[in-house]
């Protein structure tokens, strides 16, 4: 049964600021003294709650920043964005801020102060009227409120660039402030996680960690390996892209961090890779809460809210065999045409994650599986064909986001370790990668003899840049990794001349068929398809129907030229702007750096 995110009781409700309020709204006071609910565990914990809140308000992460945070990258890409809207603007790197979807009082930027907010209120009561001791409960919960907080400034930051530092409950002489650079904040939230990770204990170790819905160590540290590596990494400020000149952000400090906590999670065994990448994925999506496993934690959304697969999943024409969420659900997003080509044929990440067809219109509530277009690939990571409950709502789907899982501690132990100590010891870490991925009968190849031949430091990084892209395609990580990496406009615009070469069968490409082959399964929905690896190009019988798998034309030029909006240099776009209704709202202290 899904956690549901409740509040205990009316009195504790009120100690926050209403969700639809704009985040400058001063909170109401409390009807119960703080004293009381943050002295009791019980009512501390439906506090605590209150902070998760904001995840799923209409206008915030259900709506808005998950649907459109993280496209367009090398690997990912909004699948209307030769499109011209105020959608298509969030993804090609052409924001405005005054952007119809997002220039809301409710939208993203104001559910995230408010969980801020909510969560600075049970920081001040927890640690003036809780004792909050590692072990305790009420530890626990202020290790889980710490986190939390660290979550929302996190995507703050990642989203928007400096922002307003909040880190106490609202006063009058603090609704107005300016922004703060985000170093300042990135050591806050590495203190704060520091903190936490003492707090909190490991997966399974308590009830309260026993589920992916809530913080446990593993996931603590894991977040701020990520928070260093970002911290240190390259981003755009207002005076151009470059890295932290603050010393205690230099990249020998944040990879050490990083190292030392992936390190820790990793030897801890609290947590591991599950056995295939496929297993892994079906259990994502029939709702598998329990922690230890890979997933170290995720957004939880009740079944009313949430639109994971209402968003990404492979696209279903219609209500059919699988779910009743409503017509043309999934496939909002999906993988650049070339990624499937890009994975060796023998990893088994490559059909989990590039889907190139869709449930077509149901007849008697069946649908069967339609081939697309070379241009219009689907998430096979979100399937409502792998789900266990049957989606009956008609505007969200309830399955979790899932926020950071094992093999991104891992990814982030062998980068922080091939930078301080080399190739060699970045190998352990992408060995175990790679070996989940490939078959038996081919790991001596794939990965043994692949990883030792990665002998210098800029050889195992750029084998670990492409590792990233086939583990976490279509998770949404990617942008911030290219960005730090200082590699965004030069992936994208190599992404670009890949999507020309295989419309044209050129270079890499060449040999990838243009014709596709296809019948029905003994299931009579499934397809059984020919033609899709490189040298399927002999026809295989009378049993098979063929379509062309091309994509050539002003129409495929437009679409690729889409990937980030002409005229626009995605480097100098890295943030949204800070919209609008903000802007107005904020008695002058708010402006908008990078040209916007």
């Amino acid at each position: 049964m899904k956690h549901k995110i409740l509040i205990a009781g009316m009195f504790v409700a009120s100690l926050f600021c209403s969700c639809s309020d704009d985040y400058l709204d001063a909170p109401a006071q409390s009807t119960l003294d703080e004293s009381v609910i943050f002295s009791s565990p019980d009512l501390a914990a439906g506090a605590i709650d209150g902070i998760k809140i904001p995840f799923g308000e209409t206008n915030s992460y259900r709506g808005r920043f998950l649907p459109y945070y993280g496209l367009n990258t090398d690997v990912e890409w909004y699948n209307s964005s030769q499109t011209v809207s105020d959608g298509s603007d969030l993804c090609t790197y052409d924001a405005k801020p005054n952007n119809s979807v997002m220039n809301l009082s409710n939208s993203t930027w104001a559910m995230m102060y408010s969980g801020i907010e909510r969560a600075n209120l049970c920081v001040r009561g927890l640690r003036t009227y809780g004792n909050p001791t590692p072990g305790s409960d009420l530890g626990y919960l202020l290790g889980e409120a710490l986190t939390l907080r660290a979550i929302y400034y996190a995507d703050l930051i990642k989203a928007f660039g400096d922002v307003p530092y909040r880190f106490e409950p609202l006063t009058n002489e603090t609704l107005y402030i300016g922004k703060t650079s985000r170093d300042e904040i990135y050591k806050q939230l590495l203190k704060d996680l520091g903190e936490a990770a003492a707090l909190v204990p490991w997966p399974g170790e308590t009830t309260a960690t026993s589920s992916v819905e809530r913080i446990n160590k593993a996931f603590v540290k894991g977040f701020r390996a990520r928070l260093a590596m970002a911290a240190s990494g390259y981003q755009q400020y207002p005076d151009g892209v470059r890295r932290s000149t603050d010393p205690q952000l230099s990249v020998a400090n944040m990879y050490a961090l990083a190292l030392a906590e992936s390190r820790s999670v990793i030897e801890s065994g609290s947590a591991h890779l599950e056995s295939s990448f496929e297993t892994f994925w079906k259990k994502y999506n029939e709702e598998y809460l329990i922690a230890g496993g890979e997933s170290l934690w995720e957004i939880p959304f009740s079944e009313g809210r949430g639109r994971m697969l209402f968003t990404f999943a492979v696209r279903h024409t219609t209500n059919d065999q699988f779910h009743a969420n409503g017509p043309n659900r999934g496939g909002t997003a999906g993988p650049l045409p070339f990624v499937f080509y890009d994975y060796d044929q023998a990893d088994t990440r490559r059909d989990v994650t590039c889907v190139p067809y869709k449930y077509g219109t149901a007849v008697n509530n069946i649908a069967k599986q339609e081939l697309g277009a070379l241009n219009t690939w689907y998430f096979g990571k979100y399937r409502y064909e792998w789900m266990t409950r049957r989606v009956t709502s008609s505007n969200d789907d309830g399955v979790n986001k899932i926020y950071m899982r094992y093999a991104e501690v891992l990814l982030i132990a062998a980068e922080a370790a091939n930078e301080l100590e080399g190739p060699s010891a970045a190998a352990p870490y992408l060995k175990k990668i790679r070996r989940r991925a490939f078959p038996a009968a081919v790991q001596a190849v794939k990965v043994d003899a692949y990883v030792n031949a990665l002998t210098s430091k800029d050889a195992m990084f750029r084998a670990l840049v492409e590792e990233n892209k086939f583990e976490f395609t279509g998770e949404m990580e990617r942008k911030q990794a290219l960005i730090r990496w200082n590699l965004l406009k030069t992936k994208l615009d190599e992404a670009k001349v890949k999507m020309a070469n295989l419309s044209q069968r050129l270079g890499e490409y060449a040999a990838v068929p243009s014709t596709l082959y296809y019948k029905f399964k003994a299931d009579n929905v499934s397809l059984d398809i020919y033609g899709l690896n490189r040298g399927e190009t002999v026809d295989p019988g009378a049993a098979y129907s063929s379509i062309a798998w091309t994509w050539t034309g002003a129409a495929a030029d437009t679409k690729i030229n889409s990937l980030y909006k002409a005229g626009v240099n995605p480097d100098n776009r890295q943030f949204w702007p800070i919209w609008q209704v903000f802007i107005d709202g904020s008695n002058g202290k708010l402006t908008n750096d990078y040209g916007y």
